[in-house]
């Protein structure tokens, strides 16, 4: 019994707020698809409501009306990955469209590609690449490096260079036994990418090949085993980084990383050589010119 004078605020229950922008998600499209867009016969006959009928988009995706309309209601009902993506290809649900059905739903798309799948780079990230003079690699979903610049090979030779064993980030990191002398602080440095490595594959941790990497990890490297159990998660953030390069010797440059649109699942990050931290042994050797080099490795 509430006290007089004394108000009380019912919390909403996000879950059903998230159900509810779906229904009218899936009104809308349904809405907006007319017949013949999706490939009945008969769609000129005389209709109440635009577009199609719960019914009919219920046979296109081989479920049942019922349950169709539940779901467009915001009913509490269970919904499996495989009917989401036959009601995502029955719509006609651009790329966007359909990876915002899957995320109000909290499934992970069947058809999407894995964290490893094959993805290559579009051309404007190796165009950009071509137009950088500083460092600039570019990273895929499971942080295998498949494109760099000139200066970017010179700067990671142990890890881009032609000798470089360690294609992956972590891999190379955590394996390489050159990484340790070349990554100044490489307790804190190897630390984070992990936490990040960890947040960026939130959306699809049973992916294979993200657990295919990280079982190899774990079986090579105690340390990874030892950092990765503490469970750190980061967003991917730029920052100074320290090295001691075997040419140039010392070196602090800032990291920029960038997350290019289009869902392609690349990432391009630049080392910058900041006004106020240059080399600690004189200024690097002036970088050769800038040409794009794509990975040949497979994923």
């Amino acid at each position: 019994m509430t006290p007089a004078g004394v108000t009380t605020t019912i919390e909403a229950d996000p879950s059903t707020d998230r159900r509810r922008l779906l229904g009218a998600f899936l009104r809308r499209h349904r809405e907006r698809l007319t017949p013949a867009e999706a490939g009945l016969s008969g769609g000129s006959s005389r209709r109440r409501t635009p577009g199609l009928r719960r019914e009919e988009l219920a046979h296109l995706c081989g479920i049942s009306p019922t349950w169709y309309s539940w779901l467009e209601q915001g009913r509490d009902v269970s919904v499996s990955p495989s009917a989401l993506a036959r009601l995502a290809d029955a719509l006609h649900l651009t790329a966007a469209e359909r990876a915002y059905l899957f995320e109000m739903t909290r499934k992970r798309d069947p058809d999407a590609q894995s964290a490893g799948s094959t993805d290559r780079p579009p051309p404007s990230l190796l165009a950009a690449l071509a137009a950088m003079t500083a460092p600039a690699y570019l990273l895929d979903r499971l942080w295998t490096a498949v494109g760099w610049n000139p200066p970017a090979e010179r700067l990671f030779g142990g890890w881009l260079g032609q000798g470089g064993p360690e294609r992956n980030l972590l891999r190379y990191v955590f394996l390489d036994p050159a990484a340790r002398g070349f990554i100044l602080d490489w307790e804190n440095r190897a630390r984070r990418p992990l936490a990040e490595f960890r947040a960026d594959t939130a959306s699809h941790p049973d992916d294979p090949t993200v657990q295919a990497l990280l079982a190899g990890l774990r079986r090579e490297s105690p340390d990874f085993v030892r950092l990765w159990d503490d469970h750190g998660v980061l967003e991917r953030e730029g920052g100074l980084r320290r090295f001691d390069h075997p040419l140039d010797g010392l070196l602090t440059l800032e990291q920029l990383t960038l997350r290019p649109g289009g869902r392609s699942g690349h990432t391009l990050v630049m080392l910058l050589e900041m006004p106020d931290h240059g080399s600690e042994k004189g200024q690097s050797a002036e970088p050769p010119p800038v040409a794009v080099a794509v990975a040949n490795a497979s994923r």
